[in-house]
Formats: C-alpha cells, sequence, structure tokens
C-alpha cells in the first residue's frame, strides 16, 4: 500500500508521536492511518475490543508501528492510559491524539507541531483542537455538551477554552506520568486536562477542521452512562477546587501582584461598572440568606461565572450567613413567613410550641418562605444602596485615574 510522503521531521526534533485509539472504526480507520502516515510513522495505535474488520486492517501495518490490542473493549479512557504508558516508555515528550471515526483531519498536524515549535521549552504545553461548533454537520448535542464541559472547565480552573471535548489534542508525557487518574471512560480526558492544569501546563486551544459524516462515523458515547459519569467526576473536581485549587490560586495570585494591587483590580474592580458590582453584592446575600445549605459556595461561584459578576465579592457577601448573624437571619425569616403564611408574629418563638412532627414541618415551610422572602429583600435592598453608592464614587475614580 503506497502513502504520498510529507514528512515533517519535528515529529522526531519535537519528539513527539501520534495516538489512534480505535474501536468498530472500520469505515474510516485506514483512511485516518494512511492520512497520519503522510506527516510521520511514529504511530502508536490501540485497537480497543473491536468485533468488527479492525484487526484485518490492522495486520497490514504490524511492521510499521505500535499496535496494541484489547480483547474486550474497555473505554477511550484505558486506551488512552495505555497510550500514555507506551509513550513514555519508548522516550516520547508529546503525543498528539486524533479518533479514527474521520471527524479529524491529518492535515492539521503541523497546526499542533507549529505551536509546539514555538514552545518555550521550559513550559510543557497541551493542545485542545477548537472544533467549530457552528458547523452544519456537528450536532446539536455535541454543541450542548461542549458548553457545559467548557464552563465546568473554568469553574474548575479558571482558564477559558472554546472547545474541551476533542479528541484531538496534543498532551506532554513527562507531566501526565506524574498524574494519579482514576476514570477509565471518556471522563478521562477532562480529568487530564484538568489536573495538568492544576500542575501549572498551559492549555490553550487550536482551531482545527472538523467533519461529522453520519455515513460513515460510529460514535460510541452512551448519553445517559457516560453524562452521568461525567458529572459525578465534575462535583468531585469541583469540590477539590473549593477546598484546595481555589484557595491555593488565590494566594498565589495575591502574592504575585501584592495585596493591595490584586484587592483593587480583582477584588473591587475599579474598571467594572457599578451595575456588575452591585449585582455581584445581590448575588451573594441572596445566596447566603436563601435556605441553599450545603450548596452555597458552588451556587453562588457557578452564577457569578455564569452571568460575569464579580467571583470574589459574590463570595464575600454569601458569607452574611456566620454564627453572630445567624440567630438574626432565622428569627427574620420565621417573622416574615409568619406574615406571608398569614399567621401572628411570634416575637419569642419558643420551641415548646412545637409539639409534633406536623407542627416542625409547618414551622420549617414558614422559615424556607420566609427566608427566601427575606433574601429578596435584603439583596433587592442592599444593591439598590451599593448601585447608588458605586455610581456616585464612578466620577471621583475617574477623576483619581486620570
Amino acid at each position: 500500500m503506497t502513502t504520498t510522503i510529507l514528512i515533517d521531521h519535528r515529529f522526531e526534533t519535537l519528539n513527539c508521536c501520534v495516538f489512534i485509539p480505535t474501536y468498530n472504526n472500520q469505515k474510516t480507520l485506514e483512511r485516518v492511518i494512511q492520512g497520519v502516515l503522510k506527516y510521520t510513522d511514529r504511530i502508536l495505535i490501540v485497537n480497543d475490543g473491536s468485533t468488527d474488520d479492525t484487526a484485518r486492517i490492522l495486520e497490514n501495518y504490524q511492521d510499521r508501528f505500535t499496535i496494541i490490542t484489547f480483547p474486550e473493549n474497555k473505554g477511550k479512557g484505558m486506551a488512552l492510559r495505555e497510550a500514555f504508558k507506551q509513550a513514555d516508555r519508548l522516550g516520547y515528550d508529546y503525543i498528539i491524539t486524533i479518533d479514527s471515526d474521520g471527524q479529524h483531519f491529518p492535515n492539521d498536524l503541523p497546526l499542533f507541531l507549529d505551536e509546539l515549535d514555538n514552545q518555550d521549552p521550559s513550559v510543557s504545553l497541551l493542545l485542545i483542537g477548537s472544533r467549530n461548533m457552528d458547523d452544519p454537520s456537528v450536532p446539536g448535542k455535541s454543541s450542548f455538551g461542549n458548553k457545559f464541559s467548557n464552563f465546568w472547565y473554568y469553574v474548575e480552573t479558571g482558564i477559558k477554552l472554546k472547545d474541551t471535548q476533542s479528541g484531538y489534542r496534543l498532551y506532554p508525557i513527562k507531566e501526565i506520568s506524574k498524574l494519579k487518574l482514576f476514570t477509565t471512560k471518556f471522563e478521562l480526558e477532562i480529568e487530564v486536562i484538568v489536573k495538568l492544569a492544576w500542575r501549572n501546563v498551559e492549555v490553550r486551544n487550536i482551531p482545527v477542521q472538523v467533519l461529522y459524516d453520519e455515513t460513515e462515523r460510529v460514535s460510541h458515547f452512551r448519553p445517559f452512562k457516560d453524562f452521568t459519569r461525567i458529572s459525578i467526576l465534575n462535583t468531585w473536581l469541583v469540590t477539590l477546587t473549593l477546598l484546595f485549587y481555589l484557595p491555593k490560586r488565590l494566594i498565589n495570585r495575591v502574592k504575585k501582584k501584592g495585596f493591595k494591587q490584586y484587592w483593587r483590580e480583582n477584588v473591587l474592580r475599579s474598571n467594572d461598572p457599578p451595575i456588575k458590582k452591585a449585582s455581584a453584592i445581590a448575588l451573594g446575600l441572596f445566596i447566603g440568606i436563601a435556605p441553599l445549605w450545603g450548596f452555597q459556595t458552588v451556587l453562588v461561584i457557578s452564577l457569578a461565572i455564569a452571568f460575569k459578576l464579580n467571583k470574589p465579592i459574590a463570595f464575600l457577601f454569601s458569607n452574611i450567613s456566620i454564627p453572630p448573624f445567624i440567630p438574626f437571619i432565622i428569627y427574620g425569616s420565621y417573622q416574615i413567613g409568619a406574615i406571608a403564611m398569614g399567621r401572628e408574629m411570634d416575637a419569642t418563638l419558643n420551641i415548646e410550641d412545637i409539639k409534633s412532627g406536623t407542627d416542625i414541618f409547618k414551622s420549617l415551610g414558614q422559615y424556607i418562605l420566609g427566608s427566601f422572602i427575606l433574601a429578596t429583600l435584603v439583596s433587592s435592598i442592599s444593591g439598590v444602596i451599593a448601585y447608588l453608592y458605586f455610581s456616585s464614587r464612578k466620577p471621583k475614580s475617574n477623576a483619581i485615574d486620570a
């Protein structure tokens, strides 16, 4: 079998290889292999338990590059882990992954090498191909899933990307070898890029072509099972972010800029319009007072990101429900709840009046209703006051800045 050779010697100088995972992609596999061979024969393939003609196709390449065959299908995550292990054993520094379903174009391989060639050698690099998600051939569920993934990746790492789900990627092998990986299916791709970002690997997108030909393409993504696994992983990663990595990033940024500069630029964000600052305060107060126990931090950070509000300010004001204020919040919530439910206000809040489970339920309902009303009132009034305050200070700030 002959292939037009356009060998890119940078695969050797940059110590990079290409990995092709495959599972029942007999219609497109050989075309992808031939496309990659135009640029390099530094290829790793994992046949992930295919039951079609994949094994027969790969027989033609047994003597040309490394082929690993799993007797049974283990999932893309396990195929990737095997490829990382083999690439590390063979001494590669980087590995480019390209799917075998025909959606990626091998002639985009030089784009990854261009970025790697210009990279500071002291900084490890992770590149993710950015697809045009507005392309008519892209399924709607893929576009939604990508936006969902991009949002949580930003929450977990603070890095904004246009595409976090593309399988067309360049990974730094030495950094991956230091990771403790736990997942085995599609979600491994998320686990790796999050944990590499936590290790200060530079992560960015590069634009690539994409083709979704439904007559040839075989998708192995199981919407319910895989989305559930991804959601569980994101829940765990967000928890780690809030408990450790977010405070760590904050401390590092404060150290880098100095406290005064960081406070002015990142917390006060003097260039933000008054409505943005006031909205951040209102959001924080609402979440802090509302009975959203256990989810307040996650909600306030997530909503601040979604609405592009000041996250430090929103988080700061969400902590209104600290011990000194809790009695006042509970008291106010019960009284307002009583008014809303047409009951008499009880200034004593005598616990002895609650004698049964029904009484507890009624009182709990009164408290929950009242707390939401109190949260709305306090956040609205405080938001208006904050807006008027920041608006009155804006001309002075501009004058000083000038």
